[in-house]
């Protein structure tokens, strides 16, 4: 047989194979299975409006302190040179 692929869902933890391959497997044969799971598409403008409504995170440094981090390790780096 060769390899197929189709879209199912599963239904009390089996996957119905089509009945259009069905035909080609012998009842008890071994096969092997890929499964990979669909992910919903994204709506980019629903996912930028929850997160604008996002809290803004307290470990998150201010700009300044980036800034700051940046320009001391400019200064170890020109310093080892």
């Amino acid at each position: 047989m060769t390899p197929v692929e189709f879209q199912a869902k599963v239904e009390n933890g089996a996957i119905i194979v089509p009945e259009e391959y069905r035909q080609q497997l012998a009842n008890g044969e071994t096969v092997k299975v890929i499964v990979l799971k669909q992910h919903t598409e994204i709506n980019i403008d629903q996912f930028l409006q929850e997160l604008d409504h996002l809290e803004p995170d307290p470990e998150q440094p201010t700009l300044q302190e980036i800034s700051e981090v940046v320009k001391e390790v400019r200064q170890e780096l020109w310093t080892q040179q």
